[in-house]
């Protein structure tokens, strides 16, 4: 997203925020809450989260350690003629984890195959920091780009479409949904007043169901399916703060459970119940700065990234910090901020233009690296501000980081034996 500076405001109270509901939509949608499998297993996943939690707790003693080995394994740069910059703001997996989506300042949706970014042979797995790279160029690399009316800050891959459709937010304040199949937007809603949106997602009980959230100082969550609603298919839209602080990110939890979470420039996050959101369930306070990105890392448990150089751990159901997580640096920029949740890791950039990897059992990084510098590139000082981990249940994992300079860098691990 640049190098964009977040104006601070004082924190107002939580009791100070307004909400307006479809409570027509809400009776409709909540009304026979959760089926008996669904929830079943999101009951299972609840005892493993406070499992988890509890390992979690007792290392906080031990020195943090590494178990993986990384290293550099491509490099995708745009070509020195380039005219533009090419802040890469955005990196999504697809639900399949092998097609990847980025997004940012050059007004370009460019969709890989993640078999073009990985094209040395797996057999020879992670041969360490001197192992082979290759070096590609992005129009080589990708298997084709989707042209955007404005700068890109956010995308994510609508749940249930087979990879088909795409959600973006753009710095026009307009939510747009793309079909890759046909590369063009088949929904689209300005509904934040020409505030920048900072953040969308999907929810995964009810992929028709979306949110987002903006400068304008708003969530808004939508439903095309209710078109002759307020604000063309607007359910509910809060406002957590009196003061109107940009609200930076959103996430809808992926468990099962009708919860998404808010994180705001009056360096609080939030969790709402979607289908009671007078007021939030939980309100997050421990950051210092403005609260960039929010992630749930399993039923339990979600991570907020602020623009104080912290990450932080939080119990949802008790609003409890577990742990810090500090090394980094960011102090004004959007860095990024993904989990692995099989394996327990979190990656976010930083400043400094290097990926850090903390275990969420310790609050010290395990791994840190720095992007590769472009030869003759104007943005040799630049930073990390996007990075994405892929959701794959396995011994070995594939981090991708985008850098200001719009060079995107693929990194593997393995577990080591």
């Amino acid at each position: 997203m640049g190098a964009i500076r977040l104006s601070q405001t004082q924190t107002p109270k939580a009791s100070d925020a307004t909400v307006s509901f479809s409570f027509e939509w809400a009776m409709n949608n909540f009304s026979s809450g959760f089926s008996g499998q669904g929830r079943k297993e999101y009951e299972k996943l609840q005892r493993l989260g406070k499992d988890r939690e509890g390992e979690g707790d007792q290392s906080e003693s031990e020195p943090a350690r590494c178990e993986w080995d990384f290293s550099l394994s491509t490099v995708v740069s745009s070509g020195a003629s380039a005219a533009v910059s090419d802040a890469l703001g955005v990196i999504e997996f697809d639900p399949s984890n092998t097609v990847v989506a980025t997004g940012g300042i050059a007004r370009k949706i460019r969709i890989y195959n993640l078999k073009s970014l990985l094209p040395q042979d797996n057999s020879r797995a992670v041969q360490g920091e001197q192992g082979d790279v290759a070096f590609l160029d992005h129009g080589n690399a990708c298997s084709y780009y989707i042209c955007t009316p404005a700068k890109l800050s956010s995308l994510r891959w609508k749940p249930g479409s087979g990879g088909r459709l795409l959600g973006s937010g753009d710095y026009d304040g307009v939510v747009t949904e793309y079909d890759l199949e046909r590369q063009l937007p088949v929904f689209e809603r300005d509904e934040h007043g020409g505030k920048r949106v900072w953040s969308m997602d999907y929810s995964h009980w009810d992929p028709f169901i979306g949110a987002s959230g903006s400068d304008d100082g708003t969530m808004q969550m939508w439903d095309p399916r209710c078109g002759g609603s307020e604000g063309g298919g607007c359910v509910a839209r809060v406002q957590p703060t009196a003061a109107r602080s940009s609200v930076c990110c959103v996430e809808f939890s992926p468990f099962g459970d009708a919860l998404i979470a808010v994180g705001c420039a009056d360096r609080k996050a939030y969790t709402y119940d979607v289908g009671r959101m007078e007021e939030p369930l939980h309100v997050f306070e421990g950051h210092s700065k403005t609260v960039t990105y929010v992630r749930f890392l399993d039923s339990e448990t979600m991570v907020s990234a602020g623009t104080d150089g912290c990450l932080k751990l939080w119990n949802t159901s008790e609003s409890r910090l577990i742990r810090t997580y500090k090394g980094h640096l960011n102090s004004r920029s959007f860095v990024g901020l993904s989990v692995w949740r099989h394996g327990g890791l979190l990656g976010c950039g930083s400043e400094n233009n290097q990926v850090f990897v903390y275990d969420k059992r310790w609050g010290e990084p395990i791994w840190i690296r720095g992007l590769e510098p472009m030869v003759g590139a104007e943005f040799n000082h630049g930073f990390v501000n996007s990075v994405c981990w892929r959701q794959v249940q396995e011994d070995r994992c594939t981090l991708l980081a985008g850098g200001s300079n719009g060079v995107l860098q693929v990194f593997v691990g393995t577990k080591k034996s």
